[in-house]
Formats: C-alpha cells, sequence, structure tokens
C-alpha cells in the first residue's frame, strides 16, 4: 500500500514536470512548502534525472513515450527555490493573518502535527530570523518555519530572501543526487549498480521503512486532531451541563424568592 503511494506520488510529479517543465517544478515544490505532504527528496531527484537525456529517454519510455523536457539543473534548483517561496508565502499567510488557532485549523487538512509545528515555534523563538535561512537545508522542519515567521510577522523581505537562500541549496542538492543516480543506473558497467543490485532486498526494505514512517506520522497526526476534537466537545458538553444547572438553580432560587414575597403581601 505504502509503495503504491510513492509510486503514485512519483508517477504524479513525471506528469506535471512533463505539462508544465519548469513552471511544474515550482508547483510540486509550492505544493510542499505549502505544507501539503508531496516531499521535495522525491520531486527534485526526479528533476534532476531529467536534466540527462539518456535517463529521460527511459523515463519516457516507462511512461508509455510520455513526451519529458528535458532541464538545465541549475535552472531546474532555481524553479524549485522559486516555488518554495510561492508556497511559503501561503503559510507565512496563514501564521500572519490567523495565528496560532489559525495554523492549526489549517494544519489538520494537511495532516500536519502539533508536535512538529511547536518544533518550529521553539527554533524560530530561540534563534530568531537566521533560522528560517537554516532551516530550509533540514528535512521536515524545513517545510513548518514559515508558520511562526507569519505569527511574529518577520519582515517579508528578509523573509522570501532567507527562504529563496536556503532553498535553493536544498534543491540543487537534492536534483543532482537525482542525475547523478540516474547515470550510475543506466551505466551497465556502474559499480553502484551492481552494488545496488546486490542489495536490492536492504534498499527496498529502507525504503519501505521511510515510506511506513511518513504515512504513519501523518496519519498519528491526524489521530490526534481527531483526539483533541474529541476533548474540547466533551469540555465544552461538560460546560454547558453546569450552565444549564446553575440556570435552573438560579430559576429555582428566584421563583422562591417571588413566591416569599408573594406570601408576604
Amino acid at each position: 500500500m505504502v509503495k503504491k503511494i510513492f509510486f503514485v506520488l512519483g508517477i504524479f510529479c513525471v506528469y506535471v514536470m512533463s505539462w508544465m517543465s519548469y513552471a511544474g517544478i515550482a508547483v510540486l515544490m509550492g505544493i510542499e512548502s505549502a505544507c501539503i505532504p508531496l516531499p521535495s527528496e522525491l520531486i527534485m531527484p526526479y528533476a534532476g534525472a531529467m536534466s540527462v537525456a539518456s535517463v529521460n529517454a527511459e523515463l519516457s519510455a516507462q511512461y508509455g513515450g510520455l513526451v519529458l523536457p528535458q532541464f538545465n539543473l541549475y535552472l531546474a534548483a532555481l524553479a524549485g527555490a522559486i516555488g518554495c517561496n510561492l508556497g511559503s508565502e501561503v503559510a507565512y499567510w496563514v501564521g500572519a493573518k490567523g495565528g496560532r488557532k489559525a495554523i492549526e485549523k489549517y494544519g489538520r487538512y494537511v495532516l500536519m502535527s502539533k508536535h512538529e509545528l511547536a518544533i518550529a515555534d521553539r527554533w524560530f523563538e530561540k534563534r530568531g530570523d537566521i533560522i528560517i535561512l537554516i532551516a530550509r537545508l533540514l528535512p521536515v522542519i524545513r517545510t513548518f518555519i514559515a508558520f511562526p515567521a507569519g505569527v511574529a510577522r518577520m519582515n517579508r523581505t528578509k523573509f522570501h530572501v532567507y527562504t529563496f537562500v536556503g532553498s535553493f541549496p536544498w534543491c540543487l542538492g537534492l536534483a543532482w543526487v537525482g542525475q547523478k543516480l540516474g547515470l550510475e543506473l543506466m551505466s551497465e558497467h556502474s559499480p553502484l549498480k551492481a552494488v545496488m543490485h546486490k542489495l536490492d532486498a536492504v534498499i527496498a526494505v529502507v525504503i519501505v521503512l521511510a515510506a511506513v514512517w511518513f504515512v504513519r506520522s501523518r496519519l498519528k497526526a491526524l489521530k490526534q486532531y481527531r483526539e483533541d476534537d474529541a476533548k474540547e466537545k466533551a469540555k465544552l458538553d461538560e460546560e454547558k451541563k453546569k450552565s444549564d444547572k446553575s440556570d435552573k438553580s438560579e430559576k429555582s432560587t428566584k421563583k422562591d424568592d417571588e413566591e416569599v414575597a408573594a406570601a408576604a403581601k
């Protein structure tokens, strides 16, 4: 099931890039940076692999003769970094306009855990604006760091400069890995290919475990939101019961006072 999910995500990335070229890379990275679970670790290696003609031809054959653009490695990284800025603007805006409550409301729809948000908050509070640049070079946290920047209303120009400067090497590094892996796996005499053939089972297990962790963490976030909703509902119900009981008590007391006043007359 998990392998199928990542296979489908891979197909989605390739088709979007086939249809939109460099703009497709920007759109996909924008989706990831808006905290929607579409890993850059999947997007950019595909873009890098598509910068090599022979790899491109092989991918095209695998996808039924799909016409694929041949990317320039640096332009692909540039498109990815621009996409990061576009998606991060959405996350920044949610934080700036709605604060923490809006972030948590938005987070439930993209399966962002409160734990991840808390980490981003702590990092931003402890290290200040510069963490925006540093976090863009780190897995997971890079996706959520825009939220606390928005809540703090960090200078927007500085926010986007730091986002771009941090995102470009991240995108370039992942694209370069994809390019080199594509070249190595296309070569019949590649030592890497020989090793990977011998370790097929191990590599498959590692990929599956990583995928399971990713999906499990998203489902865990969803479960946490549902549990919190249930607790909040129970709390509201309890408060309502107390309020109703208090109202009844007040009405009863008022009625008794009226009866006493009437008797006195």
